[in-house]
């Protein structure tokens, strides 16, 4: 059963969750799969990190924060005295766009440096493509931004992890918070790629449960056309759901619904769309609008520590989950004594879930003195990764945006 709380700034929503019906048939009960062996130690003793964020192309603007993070967590596990005694080394390369080649030759340049885990790519079709590689070479990936559903089931030899929560938990939250908004008849417009698929589908499926509907769903393309079938059916509210290579598109879109009279408070982004507009539209078009992507906010505490960095990020979305999976990456290997990627890999697990909760490095590195089993809850919120290397709960921030078209954190969403 999903399970939504809503923390925001001057409201929160109850929402009442009803029990299914029972049939007289005999309930069969699973089996549980025996947890496998851990792989043997294959590491040389110096924990090696790489990160793959986009610094070129149009998801650039998102890697400062992403970088921000990975060093901030490094330093702070160098600080309480690095990982089996020596400091962790970081290296950091361009994964560039989906278009071209450059994923696949930063990745290379990382394996020749002897990385035994490399924190992205944010794309889920670059972290893909990349896994192939990952695993001839046997190094941990662990992305904190990729979202698709389809990651979770790769053959990946346990090398793909994500602290980013599987986008096919998006739509039902978002589902959930429009409906408590007032409105039932949504009208959906969505990218291309897989991940904005799968908001739009459990988005629909979860609307339903609500008593709502969807009156129209029209796929990312020539915005006139796109935006007369949506005002055809006259929704309550318009969700766009794309990718963040999508901006042109979602500028153009924004614009035809905001000249139909569909724009402002009725407009919610989802994913990619919502970004910083207030160079790309004219002031006030986006005031009222409001969007959910996952991640949560940064907390004071980290934000400080963020704004310390040389050179602080102006953007500090998933900055707390690359800063997470750099934690749990030192944790993992300070538990398995071991740095080779496969034995961290089969550690995330057991690091981020069922044990003596602790909220830093530092804090875990005690627990561990007098436990065996820590449960590193991150400036995320509770991680919980499971064998399939997704967290079993996934934490969303909702944000509205103002008369510069700029968006700010309202209230969180968690679902588990």
């Amino acid at each position: 059963m999903r399970r939504m709380r809503v923390v925001a700034c001057a409201a929160a929503v109850v929402i009442a969750l009803g029990l299914s019906s029972c049939t007289s048939e005999e309930m069969v009960l699973p089996t549980s799969s025996p947890l496998p062996s851990p792989p043997p130690a294959s590491g040389d003793g110096v924990l090696r990190i790489g990160t793959l964020f986009a610094t070129s192309g149009d998801a650039a603007y998102l890697s400062p924060a992403q970088v921000a993070g990975v060093e901030l967590a490094v330093r702070e596990v160098n600080e309480a005295g690095g990982v089996l005694g020596k400091p962790v080394e970081v290296f950091h390369r361009n994964s560039g766009e989906a278009a071209t080649q450059q994923a696949e030759e930063s990745f290379a340049q990382l394996v020749e440096k002897g990385v035994d885990v490399v924190i992205g790519p944010s794309s889920s079709v670059l972290a893909e493509r990349i896994l192939p590689l990952a695993i001839e070479a046997q190094v941990l990936l662990v992305s904190p931004a990729a979202s698709a559903p389809v990651l979770t089931g790769l053959a990946d030899e346990g090398l793909l992890a994500r602290t980013a929560p599987s986008a096919a938990l998006m739509g039902g939250v978002l589902a959930d918070a429009i409906v408590a908004d007032g409105a039932t008849d949504v009208a959906v417009i969505v990218g291309a790629d897989d991940s904005s698929s799968a908001v739009a589908e459990t988005f629909t499926a979860a609307l339903a449960a609500a008593e709502g509907s969807v009156v129209a769903q029209e796929q990312l393309g020539d915005a006139a056309a796109v935006v007369d079938a949506v005002a055809a059916a006259k929704p309550d509210a318009v969700l766009l759901a794309s990718g963040f290579e999508a901006m042109e598109q979602n500028v153009a879109i924004i614009t035809a619904l905001t000249d139909a009279g569909l724009g402002g408070s009725k407009v919610w982004l989802a994913g990619g769309a919502l970004a910083d507009y207030s160079q790309a539209l004219p002031g006030g078009v986006l005031e009222g609008a409001r969007g959910v992507l996952e991640g949560a906010e940064a907390n004071e505490a980290f934000a400080a520590r963020l704004a310390a960095m040389d050179p602080a990020p102006n953007d500090t979305r998933y900055a707390a989950e690359a800063y997470d999976a750099t934690i749990l990456a030192a944790l993992a290997a300070t538990v398995a004594g071991d740095d080779g990627g496969p034995l961290l890999a089969y550690m995330l697990p057991g690091v981020s879930g069922d044990g003596i909760k602790c909220m830093s490095f530092g804090e875990c590195l005690d627990v561990l003195k007098t436990q065996d089993d820590i449960d590193y809850d991150g400036v995320s919120g509770p991680i919980a990764l499971d064998r399939a290397g997704d967290p079993t709960s996934a934490h969303y921030g909702v944000y509205a945006y103002d008369a510069a078209n700029r968006f700010a954190w309202t209230g969180q969403l968690t679902a588990d």
